[in-house]
């Protein structure tokens, strides 16, 4: 059974994915065989010498260390546009607020005696 830590904390939704027949998930484990994790930074940390691969839940990877991944032959995997719709629908929410005025409505509003 492969070994997945979790350094942030994932949606129940997403670590579905990993099939439990397979995969042992938990933010505790000493030697895992992957890690998981969100905006924890991996820079300082001590990586396991059994660590097959890194997953980002997210766009970027500034917070893992990829020279130091490269060189242990460790892949990192991000996942871009993950955020997209939370993105266009507060876009949208903005516009909506700066087109009515809702903002200084509702300050107009909660002031009223």
């Amino acid at each position: 059974m492969k070994k997945v830590l979790t350094l942030n904390n994932i949606s129940p939704v997403g670590l579905e994915r990993f099939p439990r027949e397979e995969y042992e998930i938990s933010s505790e484990f000493q030697n895992p065989d992957a890690i998981v994790l969100r905006s924890f930074k991996m820079h300082d940390m001590e990586i396991p010498s059994n660590l097959k691969a890194v997953g980002r839940a997210g766009a970027g990877v500034n917070n893992i260390p990829v020279d130091k991944m490269t060189e242990l032959g460790i892949p990192v995997f991000n996942a871009p546009g993950a955020n997209a719709n939370a993105v266009k629908e507060l876009t949208i929410a903005g516009l909506l607020l700066a087109a009515r005025n809702l903002c200084s409505a509702w300050d107009y509003v909660k002031n009223l005696e």
